[in-house]
């Protein structure tokens, strides 16, 4: 059975971003390399049955019932539609090999046309998850995941004075199961009634009835280290190209690309007008929000005009505690991914698959939370902090 059912089964801002590459980059050549960060994993024993599940989401195509779906979002336009309908996963993108000397037992890279690889990122992690989870764990224990479910909503919704505190799921990548995946988003919607505000998984929101949410991640700005016109301008270009595609749409920026002191220096008045708001993906959650809002202050622009919306690691506990501190001073979102979707008992991997070249040139993100630094080339990591006045980890 296919883990990953659907070419919709992945997160928003995915498709947004393929599109804007689709419109401004159709020719960009990138690569991408996983990394699994919890020690000790050995991934090696189940290389076979990961590689048959790529065979698998290789054979996927867009059905017309999900391209009229993605017809319908204002923000997806025809050409995009109409090119989807061609797309497929194309095998010889993916290089999938033994390598024990490496965490994780596993080497995957992919090569290829941007266009045509963008979508891997999101199955990939999803089938490697599951894969190991299920392999190792067995099924998913329903009884003990709803329990936990249930304690988290029951917190949120019988809390005092947390009227406005809205959640997304954004747990498609590291989820137990797809098919757990598809059991917590109805008791959400059911538990949490006006506090829970969608998913990014576009096969559930379509499926469920539920709204699609996402904008951009961070290969989008890494790119465009590659894409010029020259790197210390290239989050000024990753923003502008992405307001010239999306024209108002979508306009939540991610922060800590190369930091938040340079996401900072690059994000002055015209953008904190253009832009609806800002999305934290590391480092400290408070300081981050405080330093916002003062940087918004200072800019003359009114915090409470502007969503501050938190997506790293997040449990009920940090949201509600961020929340609290914010109330009043800035709209918020707040995406929890793993803790909804791979809280079972036995704990979930932690893994990515990242851009590490764009153009046959390095590109790195230099996240504020140093373990979560991915780079393939330490001498550009090294050029890339000096050139942005970035701190070393």
């Amino acid at each position: 059975m296919a883990i990953v059912p659907s070419l919709l089964d992945t997160d928003l801002y995915k498709l947004t971003m393929m599109q804007a590459v689709l419109h401004q980059h159709p020719g960009a050549q990138v690569e991408y390399l996983f990394r699994c960060r919890t020690p000790g994993v050995d991934l090696l024993p189940f290389m076979d049955r990961i590689s048959a599940q790529v065979d698998a989401l290789c054979a996927l195509r867009m059905q017309p019932e999900e391209l009229d779906y993605l017809r319908g979002l204002r923000f997806i336009k025809p050409d995009f539609v109409d090119f989807l309908g061609l797309f497929h996963f194309d095998r010889k993108y993916v290089q999938l090999r033994a390598n024990p000397a490496e965490n994780g037992g596993i080497e995957l890279r992919l090569r290829g046309p941007w266009l045509h690889t963008i979508l891997f990122e999101v199955p990939l992690l999803a089938i490697i998850s599951e894969t190991w989870m299920q392999g190792v764990h067995g099924p998913p224990d329903r009884s003990e995941g709803l329990r936990r479910l249930r304690a988290k909503t029951a917190r949120l919704r019988d809390a005092v004075g947390f009227d406005g505190c809205v959640i997304t799921d954004f747990g498609t990548r590291r989820r137990y199961s797809h098919a757990w995946h598809g059991e917590v988003l109805p008791h959400l919607r059911a538990e949490l009634g006006e506090h829970f505000v969608g998913t990014s998984n576009v096969h559930f929101a379509r499926q469920l009835g539920l709204v699609p949410q996402g904008t951009m991640a961070h290969e989008w700005l890494q790119a465009f280290q590659a894409l010029g016109p020259r790197l210390r301008d290239s989050q000024v270009a990753a923003f502008e190209t992405w307001a010239r595609e999306y024209r108002g749409d979508l306009g939540v920026a991610l922060t800590d690309v190369i930091g938040l002191d340079a996401f900072l220096r690059d994000f002055d008045l015209y953008f904190c007008k253009l832009f609806d708001g800002m999305r934290h993906d590391s480092g400290d959650p408070f300081e981050w929000g405080e330093r916002i809002i003062g940087h918004l202050a200072a800019q003359r622009i009114d915090p409470r005009t502007k969503t501050l919306v938190f997506s790293d690691g997040l449990d009920m506990e940090r949201v509600m505690a961020l929340y609290q501190r914010f109330r009043g001073r800035c709209r918020m979102s707040f995406g929890i991914g793993t803790n909804l979707t791979n809280d079972l008992g036995p704990a979930p991997l932690q893994i990515v698959l990242k851009m590490v070249r764009c153009n046959g040139q390095p590109v790195a993100k230099l996240s504020d939370t140093p373990g979560k630094t991915m780079v393939d080339d330490e001498g550009y990591l090294a050029y890339l902090r000096q050139v942005f006045g970035s701190p070393a980890a």
